[in-house]
């Protein structure tokens, strides 16, 4: 199963924890983290488009 490694938000109400959160001040600030953080943690950045995005690595999964 893949593993929420990461989470880049705008709107902190969104988010709870589970995983690190980063706050960001607008969109195009949480594109850049986001994207960073992708190839800081060899993940994969997901756009749940409500303000949040989430980095998830897939290779976490057993097979």
């Amino acid at each position: 199963m893949a593993k929420i490694v990461a989470i880049v938000t705008s709107d902190r109400e969104q988010v709870a924890g589970g995983a690190p959160i980063f706050i960001t001040k607008d969109a195009d600030e949480q594109q850049k983290v986001a994207f960073k953080l992708e190839k800081i943690l060899d993940a994969m950045a997901h756009d749940l488009e409500n303000g949040t995005m989430i980095l998830v690595d897939h290779k976490s999964s057993s097979g």
